[in-house]
């Protein structure tokens, strides 16, 4: 069986009934892997693929968004923001300036603004859920891949939380 959507096209599934999309984003002077997956397509809406093509298509809001959350966790010293910054701080040392976009002497801030948007993964079957709809993930370092941010979004676009990824 398939889906048919006007946005993502045909979407096949697989023999054991599940649905994958995947595509690079342009997005500013980078690029974005987006990826709909959906274990079994009989759980994809027409509604929650709607929402999807939305957040693909408005991607530099949800990016904004999710980069607010992260700046609005800088107030708790225990959150998963500070110890990715403390952690790139000791890992990177004086390196951490040449991957900065940005030095306004902000560290916490100048992160933030440094990081790259990697990818974004829509779990098309979660519409409506209390579990991500869509996952954002985020590194200072593109080459380092398991030094990063998640930000995890509701299928209304709102941040339900930001983690890392160890």
């Amino acid at each position: 069986m398939a889906i048919e959507h006007d946005f993502f096209g045909l979407l096949e599934s697989g023999p054991d009934g599940s649905i994958f999309w995947s595509e690079n984003v342009e997005f500013g002077d980078q690029t974005v892997t987006v990826d709909l997956t959906a274990p079994d397509q009989d759980d994809v809406s027409e509604a929650a693929l709607d929402v999807a093509a939305a957040m693909v298509s408005s991607l530099e809001a949800i990016d904004r968004t999710a980069r607010n959350a992260m700046v609005s966790e800088l107030d708790d010293r225990t959150s998963e923001v500070i110890e990715y910054i403390l952690q790139q701080q000791e890992q990177l040392g004086d390196e951490l300036e040449d991957l900065m976009v940005d030095v306004s002497g902000d560290v916490q801030i100048d992160v933030i603004r440094s990081l790259q948007l990697m990818s974004m993964t829509i779990l098309a079957d979660e519409h409506g859920g209390s579990e991500p709809f869509a996952v954002l993930e985020y590194a200072l370092d593109p080459d380092a891949t398991d030094d990063v941010l998640l930000v995890n979004l509701a299928s209304d676009g709102q941040v339900q939380s930001v983690t890392s990824a160890d």
